[in-house]
């Protein structure tokens, strides 16, 4: 029986539960009993049917001014005094004793410390396994506070506290109270780009001196970490229904407690009291989105206590101390209190308790489950925030485990034509996707990645970091025969490769090429971007500037020329001591050597780092290089074809006083810097390399270094950008690095291995990253191997060898092929003879890759004028001379369909056991590796060296250089030093006429014939056809 009022207590009467609860708003007795049916039948006037309640009218009656509709709270009442008002009336009713425990007056607590226990126990269950699948990945969560309040301290101790009993790393990260809001936001967008940090939370209240929006600065934390649920992203996810982003701590709390309680929440009547943005909105939303029919109270919501009183699930968070009273909620509703308020209490030591927004003691009479007030709604919260950190984590990880083997990645379609357009026509009919969106696709993160515009993007080297425990995918190298002077296509051959991997056989694959030179884009070549529907885009940029890799070299190579040429200006015209003087400055009145210069001292063998305390001896060791300018051996670089500058007299300024010397200029990629670009793995890897450059010798024929000059530093930081690779994308849609591109005739031809590192990474174990080695196999597939290869300890899977009938029947005895020149009929018509004696160059590239222990496929690059029969005859060739497979590809005409051929001839290479092996070993002497070279992939017999190789192998031995790899420099048109010998001559005499030193790239040049490293424009430049339209802005003329 119950009587609704001002206060509440059990009472045991005759043996029936009586709840007095008597109401403001009306006089009258609710009497809940099992004999309902009786009780109507015997007071039919009386009885006001409203359920499982009876309304009985006790207005005639002399009731107390509480019992009469008092309007406090306050008023007390004997209990005798009700029991002799309710016994008669009770002694009239026949009940039986309830003992049914879910019946009003014997509310079940819902516990919160017990649920979050139960769900902090099976998050560290989820965050073992995600160790167990991935070692390295540790769920972080980064916990930001401005300032130093002690409840905020509180807090912050606790989520730490029960981070750490799960295995989740927290990281408090505590700012002054001076902190602003700039600077709150540089700390936010750091751990938005960290990938170590899953789960990132804003402490607040923000304790700052300064202004700060706390609005702005939750919606700075990125909708992927905002593991507390607040930025608008997530909000308006919760709003519209998708529950699958981070869902705010507190409402998820209370939905996961409303759940514990059983009741049916499609259906019910939820009320909420409070709409904050953290805890009543959301709530409302959460309860909608599941099925429950939602009211939501506020501050000026009339007749708050009826509306209430509907409730079947209550939520009450107004930071108000006891507001909801227990006459104001439904018999066996389910209340879950979020207010924690400070009350005075005497009997307390602190003189304050706890109490939620809900008068605990009389909710306990009427509902069916409510929370306690602490220990109710506060340790969910913090669970739920620990659930979305491991959520967040597990996200990355099934990420990273399903990118291992298959990138979301959207291609973009082809619609090859018939008749196959200009280069630059079909690379405009394509429209590129956002480079940013690429990145994403294939596993980067923003942090990662640097956009230059929205089409091409440096990518960081700590992507290698962060996958270093990732095991490495296929590693295919793409190499040629000995080739025309048009060239066999093996940078579209590569592009349509990875196109048709990615595309069309559903691979991760990455394509990594090398930037191609301005000199002969605008001399003969019109653009190195691949060609038809197998091209990188957008070709403008990937043929002209890029990203200014190339322009960093050029001015790294010239600052340190124009450091060398002014020392050695500047010790001429100086005593010691005034040159020690100029180079260790008193600065303040005191000398202090810079680091470089005291690495100098330590090579001197100069154990002193004090510049007081040299001698003058060694004050004349430390200052004086004593370069000889008659072996200066770097020279200035420019990316222009220039053939005025091969040899070019500096110093004739009368300010230079005569000292006059006769040098050259080289084009940009061949400058040794390039090739340092291209073998350094690491920015200190880069830093030694340049540091080690020998660019001249002193009188006593001992090497000067880069270091020595003090310009090592300095040129870091001018290419502190150029050592990330460029991401680009293929016509469909699949991604290329760009990087690096030293020449393959005058260095070691191969696009950088930091490219190839981070592409390993990204395709996962069962991806493929296909590299290329410039010209034959002779020369850019064997420093491929040799030098590459050696320095990464990359192993590759497979050799691609591309080769086009063209070029057989040229080294088969045809006319010469010449570039703007018309092909002669033999080149247009089937010539069956002509391929066959021009088989032995084939058959001897396939012999070179094998020799490296390497599964070789070779790739038949299609043309439209070569026979079937011709086909054939080339694929039997390479059979019987041990390729794994011969295939046509068509990728020029039809994009990555037509190499989808090729595509499954290079999986089923990388299927097979490869036995890869260098060609040679480096303790061997310089002349032994020439020879090795020389016999193995030349066919050669012997080797000639000149007078003065000689000499310089005598001082290279002599200095420390003897076991350095070599870099072979000669012609690609053969594959003898003679451009005009084709085919495979066999036992001929190599002779080596120069010779010079790389020690930063880290090998030896021997060049053979003339190698110019400077090339000319011909009568034709391409620039004849280069143009921009003034009105679109569009770049006319490159092919």
């Amino acid at each position: 029986m119950i009587l609704r009022g001002s206060f509440s207590r059990w009472m045991l009467m005759n043996g029936v539960q009586i709840n007095s609860r008597f109401s403001c708003s009306s006089s009258f007795v609710d009497i809940q009993r099992s004999g309902l049916d009786k009780w109507r039948s015997t007071n039919p006037e009386g009885s006001d049917q409203t359920g499982d309640s009876e309304r009985i009218n006790f207005n005639g009656f002399a009731l107390p001014s509480f019992l009469n509709g008092s309007s406090t709270d306050s008023d007390v009442s004997p209990l005798s005094t009700v029991q002799k008002l309710i016994r008669p009336l009770v002694e009239s009713i026949p009940c039986s004793k309830s003992t049914d425990a879910n019946m009003i007056g014997t509310a079940k607590v819902l516990s919160g410390v017990e649920v979050s226990k139960e769900i902090r126990d099976k998050l560290k269950k989820d965050v073992s396994d995600i160790r167990n699948k991935i070692p390295t990945l540790v769920p972080g969560l980064a916990i930001v506070q401005v300032g130093g309040r002690e409840d905020s301290n509180v807090y912050i101790r606790m989520k730490i506290k029960a981070a750490e009993e799960i295995g989740i790393y927290a990281e408090h990260v505590q700012l002054p109270k001076s902190t602003t809001q700039d600077e709150l936001l540089t700390v936010i967008k750091r751990l938005n780009e960290d990938p170590n940090f899953h789960g990132i939370i804003v402490q607040m209240p923000l304790e700052s001196d300064n202004p700060i929006d706390s609005h702005l600065i939750t919606d700075a934390v990125s909708p992927e970490k905002d593991v507390d649920g607040l930025n608008t992203v997530n909000e308006g996810r919760v709003a519209v229904g998708d529950l699958n982003g981070f869902l705010p701590c507190t409402p998820n709390g209370c939905m996961e407690l409303i759940k514990r309680s059983g009741i049916p929440i499609a259906g019910s009547h939820a009320v909420i009291i409070g709409r904050s943005k953290i805890v009543g909105t959301p709530m409302a939303e959460l309860l909608k989105w599941h099925d429950a029919t939602v009211t939501v109270c506020h501050s000026k919501t009339k007749n708050i206590n009826m509306t209430i009183k509907k409730a079947d699930i209550l939520v009450v968070a107004v930071g108000k101390p006891e507001m909801v009273r227990g006459a104001w909620i439904k018999p066996s509703a389910v209340v879950i209190d979020c207010g924690i308020n400070s009350i005075p209490d005497p009997t307390k030591k602190s003189g304050q308790r706890l109490v939620g927004d809900v008068k605990y003691d009389e909710a306990l009479v009427v509902a069916s489950y409510v929370t306690p007030v602490p220990g109710g709604v506060g340790p969910m919260t913090v669970a739920m925030l620990m659930q979305n950190t491991v959520q967040s984590a597990q996200r990355v990880a099934k990420r990273l485990i399903d990118m291992e083997f298959r990138w979301t990645i959207k291609t973009l379609p082809l619609k090859p034509l018939d008749q196959v357009p200009s280069d630059i026509e079909i690379a405009r009919s394509q429209t590129p996707k956002d480079i940013s969106l690429l990145a994403s696709e294939i596993g980067l993160i923003p942090s990662e990645v640097s956009l230059y515009g929205d089409k091409k993007a440096k990518v960081s080297l700590k992507v290698l970091d962060r996958l270093k425990n990732e095991e490495n995918g296929k590693y295919v190298v793409v190499a040629g025969i000995t080739p025309t002077p048009l060239g066999e296509g093996k940078s579209t051959t590569l592009v349509g490769l990875v196109q048709a991997l990615t595309a069309h056989k559903q691979c991760n694959s990455v394509a990594c090429l090398r930037q191609p030179s301005q000199g002969p884009t605008f001399g003969i070549k019109g653009g190195a971007a691949g060609g038809g529907y197998s091209q990188v885009i957008p070709m403008e940029d990937f043929n002209l500037h890029l990203t200014g890799d190339i322009h960093a070299v050029t001015a790294a190579n010239n600052l340190l020329a124009a450091q060398l040429d002014a020392r050695i200006f500047h010790e001429a015209t100086q005593t010691d001591q005034a040159l020690y003087e100029r180079l260790v400055p008193a600065i303040k009145g005191s000398r202090k050597f810079s680091p470089i210069q005291l690495r100098r001292l330590k090579r001197l063998g100069i154990e002193k780092t004090d510049p007081y305390a040299l001698t003058p001896e060694e004050i004349r060791r430390f200052s004086r290089l004593n370069i000889d300018p008659h072996n200066v051996v770097w020279t200035r670089v420019l990316d222009v074809n220039d053939r005025y500058l091969r040899k070019i007299t500096i110093g004739l300024s009368p300010t230079e006083k005569n000292m006059i010397r006769d040098t050259s200029f080289s084009i940009s990629v061949s400058s040794e810097i390039m090739a340092i670009l291209a073998l350094a793995t690491s920015l200190e890897d880069m830093k030694q390399r340049l540091a080690k450059m020998v660019v001249a010798f002193d009188r006593t024929g001992t090497p000067v270094t880069a270091d020595d000059l003090g310009v090592t530093g300095a040129m870091l930081v001018l290419l502190k950008d150029a050592i990330e690779p460029t991401l680009m994308q293929t016509l469909e849609g699949t991604p290329v690095m760009v990087h690096a591109g030293p020449f393959a005739n005058i260095a070691h031809g191969c696009s950088s291995i930091v490219a190839d590192d981070i592409a390993l990474k990204l395709v996962g174990k069962t991806g493929f990253v296909v590299t290329e080695a410039g010209f034959g196999s002779d020369i850019g597939m064997e420093k491929f191997f040799n030098i590459k290869c050696r320095a990464s300890g990359k192993v590759p899977n497979a050799v691609v060898l591309v080769m086009t009938v063209r070029a057989l029947k040229m080294h088969g005895g045809g006319p010469p092929v010449i570039s703007g020149a018309p092909l002669r009929k033999e080149y247009t018509m089937e010539n069956l003879e002509l391929v066959e004696k021009g088989l032995p160059n084939l058959l001897k590239h396939i012999e070179n890759g094998l020799k490296y222990g390497v599964p070789v496929v070779v790739a038949i690059n299609a043309h439209s004028s070569d026979t079937k029969a011709e086909h054939d005859l080339v694929k039997k060739a390479c059979k019987q001379a041990g390729a794994l497979a011969a295939v046509v590809s068509n990728h020029w005409a039809l994009g990555g369909a037509g190499a989808a051929d090729l595509a499954q001839a290079v999986i089923d290479a990388c299927k097979t056991k490869s036995d890869f092996k260098l060609l040679y070993e480096l303790d061997l002497t310089i002349e032994e590796k020439i020879l090795k070279i020389a016999k193995e992939m030349y066919g050669a017999g012997t080797i000639e060296l000149t007078p003065k190789v000689k000499d310089a192998i005598r001082l290279y031995t002599e200095k420390g250089f003897g076991n350095l790899p070599i870099c072979m420099a000669k012609t690609a048109m053969s594959l003898t030093g003679d451009p005009s010998a084709k085919n495979a001559p066999k036992d001929f005499k190599l002779v080596i006429n120069d010779i010079c030193l790389s020690a930063g790239a880290g090998f030896i040049v021997p060049m053979c014939g003339e190698i110019t490293k400077m090339p000319g424009l011909p009568t034709r430049p391409s620039i004849f056809d280069i143009d921009l339209n003034t009105e679109t802005g569009e770049i006319e003329g490159l092919f």
